[in-house]
């Protein structure tokens, strides 16, 4: 094969191993000498591989099939001895009968060997151009498309390699995604906490707008030293020339003992601090009424607030 002949089928048939030994060895020698024919054997081993992979199932090209069926032709065929029993044309011996006079003729030709003596001549076993061209046919016929079912094997555990890969990568995104919201919400968890606990956080109550807040109080008593604190809040404004008046009233059952007077700024803010009071009066409950400018001795009903 010179190096005119080398083409790229010639190359594609020595990249799916199909050419015979000579063959071979020539085309390998052209790839030794020869760049332009490494980079052409590059190309097409990436289109076969290419081709497994993406390609449907085609007939091989004519040239090449050409080429492959002229190679099948050349090969040398093996003889097998479990093929059907046929009468021999030539001699009308049947095959076991021919194989069993080569049989007696190996014998007798080793048996001169070791006695010495000439070895008689071997009879070759003929075989049936029928059967044989029925073979080669069949053969021809299937080695074309050997490495095209080679080419879809590859093609579809490639396939299947791929579809693992997404698979598992799909998964692999979930579980990311996953953690990014499970992160997500341990941070939310987090800043909800420190909102809740900060000392410097604060801390408002909301009601119904129309509605206002109702007045409030608190007291601070000490009985054995008879010393009060009051504060109030939300409370209504008073009326021209009225007060409110605190009012402590005793556990032993006395009259309620006036605490001071008040009347509360425009945000409804009011306090009594350290009235004069008797010393060692246990307080049963504590009340606000509202009173005449200068206040009362006895509270006038009702109580604006109070409590125990």
């Amino acid at each position: 094969m010179s190096n005119e002949d080398i083409t790229t089928d010639t190359l594609a048939l020595y990249a799916m191993d199909l050419l015979d030994p000579a063959e071979r060895a020539a085309v390998a020698e052209h790839l030794r000498v020869s760049a332009d024919a490494r980079a052409e054997l590059g190309l097409v081993m990436g289109d076969l591989a290419a081709f497994a992979v993406t390609a449907e199932m085609h007939s091989p090209p004519a040239l090449a099939r050409q080429r492959m069926l002229k190679q099948v032709a050349r090969e040398r065929k093996s003889v097998f001895f479990n093929q059907p029993l046929r009468a021999d044309k030539q001699d009308g011996r049947t095959a076991p009968t021919a194989f069993a006079g080569y049989a007696a003729q190996t014998s007798a030709y080793a048996a001169g060997q070791r006695g010495g003596e000439p070895a008689a001549p071997q009879r070759s076993i003929r075989r049936n151009p029928v059967e044989e061209e029925d073979r080669r046919s069949g053969f021809a016929v299937a080695m074309p498309y050997v490495g095209w079912a080679l080419a879809a094997s590859l093609a579809f555990a490639v396939f299947i390699q791929y579809n693992e890969r997404t698979v598992a990568e799909n998964n692999m995104h979930i579980a990311q995604n996953e953690m990014v919201r499970v992160e997500a919400d341990s941070a939310q968890a987090r800043a909800i906490l420190q909102t809740l606990t900060d000392p410097s956080a604060q801390h408002v109550s909301l009601t119904i707008a129309s509605t206002p807040p109702p007045p409030t109080g608190k007291a601070t008593y000490m009985p054995d030293k008879g010393m009060l604190t009051f504060i109030a809040s939300n409370m209504e404004p008073l009326q021209p020339y009225k007060v409110y008046e605190l009012w402590l009233i005793p556990a032993d059952g006395r009259d309620p003992i006036p605490a001071g007077t008040f009347k509360p700024d425009d945000r409804g803010n009011a306090s009594v601090l350290l009235p004069e009071l008797p010393k060692g009066v246990p307080a049963k409950m504590f009340a606000v009424t509202i009173e005449d400018d200068g206040g009362a001795q006895s509270p006038t009903m009702p109580m604006i607030i109070s409590g125990a």
